[in-house]
């Protein structure tokens, strides 16, 4: 039993958030049916992204609902709040928080009181300063964004079709990524595999027509998976026409003209930006101790240093790595750790709510896999290097032991298989993003994201 009522605050619904609370009700279960715990969850979306299929939903091969966990029916034992922690007082055991209902009601924001704390609201994308980004680049960080990409590369493929002018149709066709960690080479080599696909169903649009573009400001891509890895990675997308950019920034992006730092410049209707994250913003708005990348310091039980009843993981901690040779190493911030630290997170609160010894977060890294489109990919697992159909098929089958719920497991499992029998679906549905154009054009108006008066427009 806990030695007195507990209110536990998890902020942030992703990896983190939702394993270490569905932990929590586990190990709380008795606690939370006679009151004396009760755990909340405050999270900017009712469910949970899981992430790395995010490229294989911009390309068509999941359904974007099965890419979500929603938290409602994973956590019935907790308090669902949607909303935003904007500050946190530590020393007085209250965060404040923006919700939905606080925006209605006009009263801004709310406070909210705790005993102990869970930190883990992820990471942002990381811009940097570069002239047009903001108003021209494309994020794929979250599911909306995933779809809203393939909902663009094939309404850009549609503009492209029916043009005369050669400059549109060139830029149109146009496709630059930047950043060549995981998000980005996956979200390619995914988006280049549906686009030649679709190019079948075009009487004028060829894979050929098309330019893709991989920039990347170090020497080398996917350095998770090793160097040698990284340069097959490198060949290959290159023997797919793909050009790759090493040692290559993008210094600007006015007017859809992506300026490249080696002097190169292509006209583009499409920048996605990928080039990294950065820590949460509300991490800098608390009283906690901060590593100078801006991550709380933790203990190696995921306790935050220098402090009581607060706790972190994943994207947001800085957490030391204990299994490695060189001391002040600290773990990789993605999904193989996350998932892990939650569970000896979850533990450690129910082990000091209990006055029991707190026990220490060690995993060795297995590896990593990663998809380049249909049945291609690399890997490498406990030290053995993959390629081809081999990682991707290791890939696929590693992903879907990970992603939550049997449903969630059952429903992607069913849809690959379909995907494997049929051909693939290559629509735009470009009137998501601003669902009431239509109407709005209907009843006499111009949807202020659509001034061209185009209802099924998303670009």
């Amino acid at each position: 039993m806990v030695k007195e009522r507990a209110r536990i605050l998890v902020v942030g619904g992703g990896y983190v958030g939702m394993y270490t609370a569905l932990r929590l009700t586990r190990r709380l279960k008795q606690e939370l049916a006679r009151g004396e715990a009760e755990i909340t969850v405050v999270t900017p979306d009712p469910y949970m992204t899981y992430q790395p299929f995010l490229p294989e939903a911009a390309a068509g091969s999941i359904s974007p609902r099965h890419v979500v966990v929603p938290l409602r029916r994973v956590l019935p034992g907790c308090r669902i709040i949607i909303g935003e922690a904007t500050a946190i007082d530590h020393a007085g055991r209250t965060a404040t928080l923006t919700t939905l209902a606080a925006e209605e009601e006009g009263t801004g924001t709310e406070q909210l009181s705790y005993d102990e704390l869970v930190l883990a609201p992820g990471s942002v994308s990381r811009t940097l300063p570069v002239p047009g980004l903001a108003d021209h680049g494309i994020g794929f960080k979250t599911v909306e964004e995933a779809i809203g990409l393939r909902n663009h590369v094939i309404e850009q493929m549609d503009i492209a079709s029916s043009t005369r002018d050669p400059a549109i149709r060139d830029a149109a066709l146009t496709f630059v990524f930047v950043g060549g960690g995981y998000a980005g080479v996956e979200a390619l080599g995914e988006l280049e595999d549906m686009a030649r696909y679709a190019t079948r169903y075009y009487h004028n649009v060829r894979p050929e027509d098309m330019k893709w573009i991989l920039v990347e400001a170090s020497d080398r891509i996917l350095p998770e998976v090793g160097a040698d890895m990284g340069r097959y990675t490198v060949t290959e997308l290159r023997r797919r026409n793909i050009d790759v950019r090493l040692h290559t920034r993008l210094d600007s992006c006015v007017d859809r003209v992506a300026a490249l730092s080696d002097g190169a410049r292509f006209p583009t209707r499409t920048v996605v930006w990928t080039a990294g994250v950065k820590p949460h913003p509300v991490l800098a708005a608390t009283d906690l101790p901060l590593d100078e990348r801006g991550r709380l310091r933790c203990t190696p039980e995921l306790a935050v240093q220098g402090t009581t009843h607060a706790w972190a993981a994943g994207d947001a901690a800085a957490v030391p790595d204990v299994t490695a040779d060189e001391p002040g190493t600290q773990c990789a911030p993605n999904a193989q750790h996350a998932l892990r630290q939650a569970k000896v997170l979850g533990d450690n609160i129910v082990h000091s709510l209990r006055g029991e010894p707190l026990q220490t977060y060690a995993y060795k890294y297995a590896g990593s896999v990663a998809s380049l489109g249909f049945h291609k990919g690399v890997a490498q697992v406990y030290g053995r290097k993959l390629k081809g159909y081999a990682a991707w098929f290791m890939h696929r089958v590693y992903h879907l032991s990970r992603v939550p719920t049997f449903n969630r497991k059952a429903r992607v499992l069913a849809e690959w298989t379909l995907s494997g029998l049929f051909k693939r679906e290559v629509v735009s549905l470009g009137s998501l993003e601003h669902p009431r154009a239509e109407f709005e054009l209907a009843a006499g108006g111009k949807h202020p994201h659509n001034p061209g008066g185009d209802p099924k427009g998303s670009s």
